[in-house]
């Protein structure tokens, strides 16, 4: 069997695996895709800083987060 047969073969079974066991199976798949899929995560640039901060001020000034308005 190709590589190409057996990975249409496998995603197949994972679409037809009931909602239930799903969590039970990506323990497994995670770890025999370790080395190939982990996610990346890298500082934002400058351009993205800016942005949050533009955003962040763009928030009215009685702004109350859901956190703290989840804590009164």
């Amino acid at each position: 069997m190709t590589a190409l047969a057996l990975r249409k073969e496998l995603h197949t079974i994972i679409d037809v695996i009931p909602d239930r066991s799903l969590p039970a199976v990506k323990p497994l798949l995670t770890y025999l895709a370790d080395d190939y899929w982990k996610p990346v995560t890298e500082p934002a640039s400058p351009e993205e800083i800016a942005m949050i901060e533009k955003r962040a001020n763009e928030f009215p000034s009685n702004f109350v987060s859901f956190k703290k308005h989840k804590k009164v």
